[in-house]
């Protein structure tokens, strides 16, 4: 264990945030290993998206810190967090609906490029290299999502499940290291299930990532998690693997009201 927290990718102290007299967040701690898959569990309201919003940086922090290789996120600009190396999907899909699948996934590759708008406006030679590669990146990555008979089409023209992938998709553009995954089955049915959790099972191998997973399909997280982290009322209660967390009393309580 203490190997781990040596080598840890992400570390979480002691975080905590509150909104006027809500606490969200209450003195939250845990890490996230290299190549792990870690899920974040807890009820409605428990305060796993406010902390996936801290992570991103669109929430300070009130109190604590987190580290993102060494790095305190707290000193990087919000704008700077996707070419830093993570990744985000929303729980509410965030898409650019008019635009065509291989727009959308080409804007994650953008967070990584040099030019600005006058470069891409001016058509100058560097920004038309960087607009061809980021072209090339996003219909590879397609291919891999089986999303490329859909790259012409519009997003707003597919089904939800597949409008899920776009977004799995364009996350992956930035080529992060660390990838949060904000309840990636939400609105799927069973058979859609299933394949998101094959997909992030083998992402996670074929590109070497770190997931850290939001998700209320308990079944799912369970089955893909490495390592389980939950809370409640905006602190942790438990953490350890699937098994050990499964059956903790304090979960139980927090699902149930009982054990």
């Amino acid at each position: 264990m203490a190997a781990e927290r040596e080598q840890a990718l992400l570390r979480v102290q002691d975080v905590a945030v509150r909104f006027g007299g809500i606490v969200a967040l209450d003195g939250v701690s845990f890490d996230v290993a290299p190549g792990r898959i870690v899920g974040l569990i807890g009820p409605n309201g428990a305060g796993k998206t406010t902390l996936f919003n801290c992570i991103s940086r669109l929430y300070p922090v009130e109190r604590g810190d987190i580290a993102f290789g060494g790095t305190s996120l707290g000193t990087v600009p919000r704008h700077r967090i996707a070419a830093l190396g993570i990744g985000r999907t929303f729980q509410n899909l965030a898409l650019f609906r008019s635009m065509s699948v291989l727009e959308n996934v080409m804007v994650g590759y953008h967070s990584r490029s040099r030019g600005g708008f006058f470069a891409n406006a001016l058509r100058l030679p560097y920004a038309v290299r960087a607009d061809r590669a980021a072209r090339d990146a996003a219909g590879e990555l397609l291919a891999l999502l089986e999303l490329e008979r859909f790259a012409q089409a519009p997003v707003a023209a597919l089904p939800f499940g597949t409008q899920k992938r776009v977004e799995l998709a364009r996350a992956l553009a930035a080529q992060p290291k660390l990838l949060l995954l904000d309840e990636p089955a939400s609105g799927l049915n069973h058979e859609e299930v299933g394949a998101i959790g094959a997909l992030i099972r083998s992402l996670r191998e074929r590109l070497k990532l770190t997931v850290l997973l939001v998700e209320h399909h308990m079944q799912l997280l369970m089955s893909l998690s490495d390592w389980v982290v939950a809370l409640n009322f905006g602190k942790r209660i438990a953490e350890g693997t699937p098994a050990e967390v499964r059956s903790h009393p304090e979960l139980v309580r927090a699902y149930l009201g009982s054990t």
